[in-house]
């Protein structure tokens, strides 16, 4: 067990030894951050303000070595049956290799990416006509998970880019109010829906997609208009054919690639949609960058690793329960959630790859919001409050080839940035002792050059790959997610029950909050 092993009982010799010096202390040597920041793929990853030395990652990169973690990145990389629950391998990295480097895999991906890319130049420059010969204008992206927070988060990041798209929107909660927002105003002459979900019977996908095509069917009363305007996404080519889609509008996924690491194949179609296949293409470019980084450097240099081991240093031996995702850009304002599902669904887990009790804490609370809102927010607890907790801050040096007055905000941002890093690891002393900002929190800061695709697909690569490392470390299966099942079992039989058509066999609170809830809404009904 890894509580067992030398190189863990080392760190927690060393976490006791270093909890009680100042993290201001640390941070007052002069070569401290060029000592502990790293570059790749156009990233710059600052763990200067970390609580580690050179010693510490000495001991947690043996920890690493340990565990074979160069092993287990050559075995992502060429195949292995990585997701061990599953016999699979995890190929997501093989979506935005080079042709050559995974031939096997580009003679696959290649015929469904030239399907894509010529539907993405019809739709943006008009040749792609609805059913009453007018151009598209609005596209509707409905998935869920990692069918939506990937694509929806790049498309947002990105989407700026691009002069010539169609305006695309997202739906993903079953909550009707949601489709409904994005339903209002539409044209259904001008839309076009996309239907993402690998199964095809994805429970939230399923009942917004049925509703949208009820819309839509209600609106232009021919059926055969289906074929014009929803394209599905799913590895289920004959449940989108009873749906009425045609299987030239049909775009595979296998089952070798994720959820959650799907926004690399065609899953990413929005995104194209949202900014053209070379901005795709420039997407899995960054990407690419980052996995070969990744692969063939050295752990002591290596962005990924050190970033999951910094994790491990906080979590495991320093007691840090929560971590806060806090980037200041507003078009990365879905970073944090995006993360959530990346790193919660994928590293949440108490059992081991051997089936067993994992026998220390695995991912901790991730959560987090843009600055400078969040410092309006919820950034006086993590000045003042009483719970550890670690952040990256994420940034962006582009502006300062913009306009005067735009450059301004883009500094501002910036020096809130630095102001709020600094002040978690200083702190403030002060005679009255409400003033007093005890400091000491941990942080990395990660800069992007620009808010571009590639250094967008070099971050969330960056972020993947952190994960996988921490999975390793942790022996758990980072690419399943079992526990996610059972709540939406259960809610099948209580959909019948809320209805009054089937006996109640739950608990006595469940069985009690269903006999309110059908009360309250028979009482609402007779109003």
């Amino acid at each position: 067990m890894a509580e067992t092993s030398k190189s863990w009982k080392q760190l927690t010799r060393a976490a006791t030894q270093c909890i009680d010096t100042p993290l201001s202390d640390w941070l007052a040597q002069p070569a401290r951050f060029e000592n502990f920041s790293h570059q790749a793929a156009g990233l710059l990853v600052d763990l200067s303000k970390q609580r580690i030395d050179s010693d510490i990652k000495s001991k947690l990169l043996n920890l690493a070595e340990s565990r074979a973690l160069p092993q287990r990145i050559e075995d992502l990389f060429t195949g292995a049956a990585v997701n061990s629950t599953q016999q699979r391998p995890a190929l997501h990295t093989a979506l935005r290799a080079a042709p050559e480097d995974r031939p096997e895999i580009a003679a696959v991906v290649a015929p469904v990416q030239a399907r894509l890319n010529d539907l993405v130049s019809r739709v943006r420059d008009g040749r792609w006509l609805g059913y009453s010969g007018k151009a598209l204008t609005d596209v509707v992206h409905i998935g869920i998970g990692g069918s939506q927070l990937g694509p929806e988060l790049a498309s947002l990041a990105l989407v700026s880019q691009s002069r010539s798209a169609p305006r695309v929107h997202f739906v993903a909660n079953i909550d009707r109010a949601a489709l409904d927002a994005v339903l209002l105003g539409l044209n259904p002459e001008r839309s076009l829906f996309i239907i993402a979900s690998k199964s095809f019977s994805t429970l939230e996908t399923q009942v917004n997609a049925a509703s949208a095509r009820s819309w839509f069917l209600e609106r232009v009363g021919h059926l055969d208009a289906i074929g014009k305007h929803f394209i599905a996404i799913s590895s289920n080519t004959g449940a989108a054919a009873e749906f009425g889609i045609e299987p030239a509008n049909t775009f595979e996924l296998w089952d070798w690639v994720g959820g959650r690491f799907s926004l690399w194949s065609a899953v990413g179609l929005p995104v194209m949609l949202a900014i053209g296949t070379r901005g795709f293409q420039q997407l899995l470019a960054g990407a690419a960058a980052m996995d070969k980084h990744f692969r063939h450097t050295a752990l002591v240099d290596n962005l990924p690793v050190l970033m999951a081991l910094t994790g491990i240093w906080n979590y495991n031996f320093l007691g840090v329960t929560n971590h806060a995702i806090l980037p200041y850009s507003e078009r990365l304002r879905l970073l944090p959630e995006y993360l959530q599902q990346l790193e919660m669904e994928s590293n949440g887990k108490s059992v081991s790859n051997s089936g067993k009790p994992v026998s220390n804490h695995t991912m901790p609370i991730l959560w987090g919001g843009r600055g400078t809102n969040g410092q309006h927010a919820f950034y006086q607890l993590l000045h003042q409050g009483s719970r550890s907790f670690t952040a990256d801050f994420i940034l962006t040096n582009g502006g300062e080839d913009a306009p005067a007055q735009i450059a301004d905000h883009q500094r501002w941002l910036l020096a809130n940035a630095l102001g709020q890093s600094q002040a978690m690891a200083q702190g403030q002393h002060d005679p009255d002792p409400h003033k007093t900002v005890i400091g000491g929190h941990a942080t990395t800061t990660i800069v992007l050059p620009e808010l571009s695709p590639f250094s967008l697909g070099a971050l969330l690569a960056l972020y993947e790959h952190k994960v996988f490392c921490q999975g390793v470390i942790w022996d758990i299966n980072s690419f399943d997610q079992w526990g996610v099942e059972l709540g939406k079992r259960l809610a099948i039989p209580i959909f019948e029950q809320l209805a009054g058509k089937s006996p109640l066999l739950q608990d006595a609170s469940t069985q009690g909050l269903i006999k309110h809830l059908r009360k309250t809404k028979t009482t609402d009904e007779d109003r």
